[in-house]
């Protein structure tokens, strides 16, 4: 059963500007561990696609927030939300720490999608319920 979903759309040319301004420290609040080292090593190597990359996971946060309802609040953090990759390159939610107890809780199981083009970033989240036994 859908517990929730949630959409979100970033600006790219606006998150590129806020880099600018506060510099890393930007990126070090919104992405967890394992999301910042991907972050620094695609940003090294072409740093549009760093950018971009911050811009994804930016948006499919916000997406997430959305979709268990609760917004940027307790316990829902950036850092205790992290957008990975699987080897095939499918997107899928780690969490950490109370957020994870949280959502385990409830039985929740989340699905997310991420695209991007030049200038915007977009993301789709749908949280489902897991019957109980």
């Amino acid at each position: 059963m859908i517990f929730g979903i949630g959409t979100d759309i970033c600006d790219i040319r606006r998150l590129r500007a806020t880099l600018e301004r506060r510099g890393d420290r930007f990126a070090e609040k919104v992405l967890g561990p394992s999301e910042l080292q991907v972050f620094h090593a695609r940003r090294a190597r072409v740093d549009v696609r760093g950018t971009a990359y911050l811009a994804t996971r930016f948006s499919a946060k916000e997406a997430f927030s959305k979709a268990i309802g609760m917004g940027m609040r307790m316990p829902m953090t950036w850092r205790a939300c992290e957008i990975l990759n699987h080897p095939s390159g499918a997107p899928y939610i780690r969490l950490h720490g109370a957020l994870a107890e949280w959502f385990s809780q409830r039985g929740l199981r989340a699905h997310v999608t991420v695209t991007d083009e030049t200038d915007y970033a977009a993301s789709f989240v749908v949280v489902e319920s897991t019957p109980s036994a």
